[in-house]
Order: structure tokens, then C-alpha cells, then sequence
């Protein structure tokens, strides 16, 4: 994608196919991504960040559809960034949600992506918060994640997110238990999907239980909304603990402090990219990598000293430049 001189403009003003192809670029890494959202950051941050994270099965995409369409009738704009596992052939999204979510939507007011993890741990993509930030700047009032659903390592989002929502529903059983030094501790919404099914008192139970264990940072007491998604029940209970909790975090000026925090580990994360990037670029080749690696695999050298090595070399590259 060739940067023109009105892509930002453009991109601000609503056009979809501008806004597509920025995306494309900042998800592939490409040249002209560094400047691309070196643009757009000043126009970003009004967007509120609502993440949605849970199990596999927990109905996550039929939720955040319904959510979207809650925050249209209250004439917000709605970006959605769905992440995917990855098809190990196309490198691809794999999972077909989004095509009805998307035949669901005609209307300009939602706008949605898949992305796939491409290798990435943690639930989220690894431009996942680029696109955020992409889909902030072009005016859009909320913008909703999805994460892949995968247990445990769900937890990256809420580096991400300004309001993270846990979602579980009946029949998990134990796992409630067993998750809980993951997900269950990164929530500031619970929902009960699925309600209607036998089992979701229990599962209430569980999370109070829980709930009582543990302290907060921000003293904010963690309610509980039950939906059943499908029918659309529950949907505006949910938007308006969202809004409860963005208010608490407001009446106690804790917004700029959360997303302080959410930059700093965001900031040592592009750093180790960023410095990744160079010794790649300015020391190895891929050829390179791979001479290492065999050496490696057969004991001719240990990986400790080959990494000091290599990273003190790049100190010596400086001076000599």
C-alpha cells in the first residue's frame, strides 16, 4: 500500500476502504505501518476499549454482536477486532463467526476485522493493539476485542482493554476453579452466557466464592450479568455495568492511571520488538539464525554465550558506525 498524502484525512472522515487497507498494512508489518500510526496516534485515545475473553464455547461472538447492536441504539459507533486461531496452511483466521456476524451487519456504524494470533500467545494478536489504536483514530466511539478463547493464556487483554468481561457459562464445572489464577482474576464484568442452562446459579456461586478471596487494587467489586446471548437477553444490563464501571473509574480518577500502566508494559513490549527487529536486520540473517540453531541442537555451542554475544555485539556496532 502506497501511503497518500490524505490517508490519514480519509481514514478520519469514515471511508471503509481506507480504513481496511491501513489495517492490512499495520497487520502485515509493512513499510509504511510505523508512519501510518505514527499519524494516527495523536487522533486516538477517545475510544473506550472493551475486551471480551473466556473459554471456548462461551458464545464470546454472539455476544459481542449483540453488544454492538446495543451500542448502535445508542448511536455509538462500534469497531470489532475478532481474533482467530491461525490455519496453519493460509496463515489465516479459521473460524467462520465472523461471516454472519458481518452478513448481520450492514450498517456503516460497525465495522469488523478478523485477525489471526499468527503465533502469538496470550489470546491476543500481536498487532491487536496497532488495530485499536487505527480503529480509534477513525472516530469510532467503543471498540470491542474478541480474543481467541484458549484458558489461561487469555490474560493479554487486559493490557489492552479499558474494561475487560470475563464471560463463562453452565457445565464448566471445576474450571471455574482450575482457571482462576488466569482470567478469572483480570475481570471487572463477569457474565453467565447462556443463563437459561441448567447450572448457572452454581457457577454464580463459584464466582462470588471466589470474588471473596480476592482483593482489588481498585476496590471496584466485580458484578455479575446474566445473558443468554442468542435472544439478546441481558445485553443492555451488560452495557450499562460497563458504563458503571468506566464511571467508578472515572469518580476516582483512575482512568489515566490504568492506561499509564496498560503503556508501560506495552512500551517494553514494542522495545523488545523493536530490538528484536534490529539484531535481526543489522546482525543476523535468517541464513545465520539457522547456522546458529544446528549448532545449537548439536552441543558445538551453548545458546547462553551465543546470545550475550550477539547482543553485545551490537553495542560494538555503534561506536564503529
Amino acid at each position: 500500500m502506497k501511503l497518500a498524502p490524505d490517508t490519514v484525512n480519509r481514514l478520519r472522515s469514515g471511508d471503509p476502504r481506507t480504513l481496511a487497507r491501513v489495517i492490512t498494512a499495520v497487520e502485515n508489518r509493512s513499510p509504511e505501518s510505523s508512519q501510518l500510526l505514527r499519524a494516527l496516534f495523536p487522533h486516538s485515545g477517545r475510544a473506550r476499549v472493551i475486551g471480551m475473553t473466556g473459554a471456548p464455547g462461551a458464545g464470546k461472538s454472539t455476544l459481542v454482536d449483540q453488544l454492538a447492536r446495543e451500542y448502535r441504539k445508542q448511536q455509538h459507533t462500534v469497531g470489532i477486532i475478532a481474533v482467530d486461531p491461525t490455519s496453519p496452511f493460509s496463515g489465516g483466521a479459521i473460524l467462520g463467526d465472523r461471516i454472519r456476524m458481518q452478513a448481520d451487519h450492514a450498517d456503516a456504524g460497525i465495522y469488523i476485522r478478523s485477525m489471526a494470533t499468527r503465533g502469538s500467545l496470550g489470546g491476543l494478536a500481536g498487532t491487536t493493539a496497532d488495530v485499536a489504536t487505527v480503529l480509534d483514530a477513525s472516530g469510532r466511539d467503543l471498540v470491542l476485542i474478541e480474543t481467541v478463547g484458549v484458558g489461561q493464556d487469555e490474560v493479554d487483554i487486559v493490557r489492552l482493554a479499558d474494561v475487560t468481561v470475563v464471560i463463562l457459562v453452565p457445565g464448566m464445572g471445576d474450571d471455574v476453579q482450575t482457571i482462576k489464577a488466569g482470567i478469572m482474576e483480570i475481570a471487572d464484568i463477569f457474565v453467565i452466557n447462556k443463563s437459561d442452562r441448567e447450572g448457572a446459579e452454581r457457577v454464580e456461586r463459584e464466582i462470588r466464592a471466589m470474588q471473596s478471596l480476592a482483593a482489588r487494587q481498585d476496590n471496584w467489586s466485580p458484578p455479575i450479568i446474566k445473558t443468554v446471548a442468542t435472544e439478546g437477553a441481558g445485553t443492555a444490563e451488560l452495557a450499562k455495568a460497563i458504563a458503571d464501571y468506566e464511571a467508578y473509574l472515572a469518580k476516582h480518577n483512575l482512568v489515566v492511571k490504568k492506561r499509564a500502566r496498560h503503556w508501560h508494559d506495552r512500551l517494553l513490549e514494542m522495545l523488545r520488538d523493536a530490538l528484536l527487529r534490529r539484531v535481526v536486520r543489522e546482525q543476523l540473517g535468517e541464513e545465520e539464525i539457522s547456522r546458529y540453531a544446528a549448532e545449537v541442537a548439536e552441543h558445538k555451542r551453548d545458546p547462553y554465550s551465543l546470545v550475550e554475544e550477539i547482543v553485545a555485539s551490537l553495542g560494538k556496532n555503534d561506536v564503529r558506525h
